[in-house]
This record gives C-alpha cells, sequence and structure tokens, in this order.
C-alpha cells in the first residue's frame, strides 16, 4: 500500500513506535491465526489400538480406527474445527477398478461414522481420489498406460456419494479430472445430500513436495509414471485461475490450493478474484522439510511453524490443512 499523502516524515513519522512493546504489536496485527483456521489432516489403518509412525514424516503416525475418537475430542479440546481423512488402504484391496473406494465399509467411511458418533461437534472432510484405492497409485482408472477421465469421473460421483452416505460434511475431491465437480455435485442433489459441501483442490499441482505423503497412504511403490497429464504445470498460474473459475460454476463451496507455501502467488490471486472461502493444503513435503531442519537445530521449530502459517492468512487463505493443526493449536492457545 502507497504511502498517505498526510502520512508525516521522519522524525514524526517512526513505524518502529507500534513494535516497542507486545501490546501494541498485538493490537496493530493485520492478520491472526487461530485454531478455527485448521484442519487437520489424520491418517487411518486396519487394526486395533495402534499407531504406526511415519519414517518421511516425524511425529506423524496412521492411526486405527478405534483410536479416532480420541483424537476427535483432542481436536475438539484445541479448537480445530475440522478432520480430513486419509487411508491406508490394504494392498490386496487395491484393484484396477477401484472398486474398494466406495465400499460402504472401508476404511474411510468407518473412519466418518466412528468420528460423526463420538464427536458429532467435529467437521469430518474426505479425499476424493482413487490413489489409495488403485493398483497403479493413480488419481484416476488407468488403462493402457493413459490415466481416463470419464471413467474416473463415474468412480467418483460413487465414492462422493458414499461419503455422504455415511455422515461426511466436507467432501475434497483431489484428483483434477475435468467434470467431476458438476457430477459430484449432481448426485449429491438427486440423493438428498444438498447440505454436503465440496471444497475443490481447484488448483493442484504436479509438485515435488507430495512424497511422504505417497509414503504415508502406501501409494509411493504402486505409482506408474507421474501424474502431469492431469495435475498442473507449476509453471501455470492463469490456468489455475481457470481451474478455480470452472469448479465454482459447477458447484463447489470452497476451492482449495495445493502445495501451500510454493504457491501462496496463487493463493492471493484466488482470494482477490474470486472472493470466495480460499484454503491451502501445507503438504507433506513442506511440514518435513521444517520438522527435519529444526530437528538438525537449524530452525525454531515452534517459530518457523506460526511464521509458515500466518503466510497462509497473509496471502488471503481462510484456512490451512496442515499436520501442525493439533501443535499450532496448543501453541496458539497458550499465548491467549
Amino acid at each position: 500500500m502507497a504511502r498517505s499523502e498526510n502520512q508525516a516524515s521522519f522524525p514524526a513519522y517512526r513505524p518502529r513506535r507500534l513494535r516497542t512493546q507486545p501490546t501494541i504489536r498485538d493490537m496493530v496485527r493485520e492478520n491472526t491465526l487461530t485454531p478455527m483456521d485448521l484442519i487437520w489432516p489424520v491418517f487411518v489403518m486396519d487394526g486395533q489400538d495402534a499407531a504406526q509412525p511415519i519414517s518421511s514424516m516425524p511425529g506423524i503416525s496412521r492411526h486405527t480406527i478405534d483410536r479416532l475418537p480420541a483424537l476427535a475430542a483432542q481436536a475438539h479440546g484445541l479448537g480445530i474445527p475440522c478432520i480430513c481423512i486419509f487411508p491406508y488402504t490394504n494392498p490386496g484391496l487395491k484393484t484396477q477398478d477401484c472398486a474398494e473406494a466406495w465400499n460402504p465399509d472401508n476404511l474411510s467411511n468407518r473412519a466418518i461414522r466412528t468420528i460423526k458418533a463420538a464427536t458429532p461437534e467435529i467437521i469430518v472432510m474426505t479425499d476424493i481420489a482413487l490413489d489409495p484405492y488403485n493398483i497403479n497409485g493413480h488419481d484416476g482408472i488407468v488403462r493402457g498406460g493413459k490415466i481416463l477421465n470419464d471413467e474416473t469421473v463415474e468412480a467418483l460421483v460413487k465414492m462422493g456419494e458414499s461419503q455422504a452416505q455415511v455422515g461426511a460434511n466436507i467432501l475434497g475431491p483431489s484428483d483434477m479430472m475435468d467434470g467431476r465437480i458438476a457430477a459430484i455435485r449432481s448426485i449429491l442433489e438427486k440423493k438428498g445430500f444438498s447440505d454436503v459441501s465440496i471444497l475443490s483442490y481447484s488448483a493442484k499441482y504436479a509438485s515435488g513436495f507430495y512424497g511422504p505423503f505417497r509414503d504415508a497412504v502406501g501409494a509411493t511403490s504402486a505409482l506408474t509414471g507421474d501424474k502431469n497429464t492431469y495435475q498442473m504445470d507449476p509453471a501455470n498460474s492463469d490456468e489455475a485461475m481457470r481451474m478455480i473459475a470452472r469448479d465454482l460454476s459447477e458447484g463447489a463451496d470452497m476451492v482449495m490450493i495445493k502445495p501451500g507455501m510454493p504457491y501462496l502467488d496463487i493463493c492471493r490471486r484466488a482470494k482477490t478474484e474470486f472472493q470466495v472461502p480460499t484454503f491451502a493444503y501445507q503438504v507433506s513435503g513442506e511440514y518435513a522439510m521444517l520438522k527435519a531442519a529444526a530437528q538438525n537445530g537449524w530452525l525454531n521449530e515452534e517459530q518457523v511453524m506460526l511464521e509458515s502459517l500466518i503466510a497462509f492468512k497473509r496471502a488471503g487463505c481462510d484456512g490451512v490443512l496442515t499436520y501442525f493443526a493439533p501443535q499450532a493449536a496448543e501453541v496458539l492457545l497458550s499465548k491467549i
């Protein structure tokens, strides 16, 4: 913002006056971060009363479904409004047609039911993409080495309906197939789930920052080739605006930018141009980098965690999906 014409010059104007003590800095702070701004991604797996650490994501584990009520209670107690479920599917259930994705009793659907029964106040968000169920590790159905768009959309519709039926509050299509938002919105309206929201991953880039996540959901070894034919080129910005406009026109309620920190310019453009609820995903690679640097003593973990999260708010985001959610919420509450 340009300096006002009636603003004094030095020494009458001393900007440091507003930095002299913490209370004054708090009073004039332009952006704030609270636990309500956070979405907590949680990995689920089969088994009983177990947590399995993910080596490439220090501090993050896969959890069995019977542990979810405690995690939901923790989130609620910290003021985190939303948990997002990501399944670690048994490799034996992964197929070419990805039919496990809409099995009423798959991991995600059992997790949704468990959380909603234990803590109804918690908003449950889901992931809609086929990679956790795909023997090829892709977000879409693969045939002859090609990721099929329209056949994938048909599968995603069944997946979205299945999740809505068991109580999901927010569906998060992250597949980047063409036309999937309109198709999912249509089935939700047709089946009486008009109150279920869609938070579309409208601008999801073909990024190198997803590696630890693929480890977490067991897709790393399964993936054949790359995802460049459906995820976006990191060099493109205008294209992201076109994708957001398309998804909003098809019935998306909110939009997601993924990854987060390397794409803050996209977050700002999206919020400025569309003025709709805008979120960013601080992805696994971003989290792992900060954690690893902190563990090596190169960075102050608490400081860079909060600094990275406020950057999303400064860029215009209404919230952030982040693995730091419970840790950040605890720190924020301690400062009140």
